[in-house]
């Protein structure tokens, strides 16, 4: 199931998400640091919701009290409570 996610308080604007039985199969953002965007799909694509929420969350952004990777744990909330699986 493909999910769309508006993350708040970085800069990235839209975070894509496909999730299949509790995988992470494809993540997407729009804007923020590109390449560093890509290496964090690159490196969550084949991994488990719980993986992923359990490495990133609560990362910081220099002083902001989020960043991407901690919004992606966001929009893998978001997504099952919207009933991806």
């Amino acid at each position: 199931m493909k999910f769309e996610y508006r993350p708040s308080g970085v800069c990235s604007r839209v975070i894509y998400l496909d999730i299949e039985n509790g995988i992470i199969k494809d993540v997407e953002f729009v804007g923020g640091c590109n390449g560093n965007l890509k290496g964090i799909t690159a490196l969550v694509k084949g991994l488990s919701c719980d993986e992923v929420k359990e490495k990133l969350c609560g990362i910081r952004c220099g002083l902001k009290a989020t960043s991407c990777p901690d919004q992606l744990t966001q929009a893998i909330d978001a997504a099952m409570a919207s009933g991806a699986k």
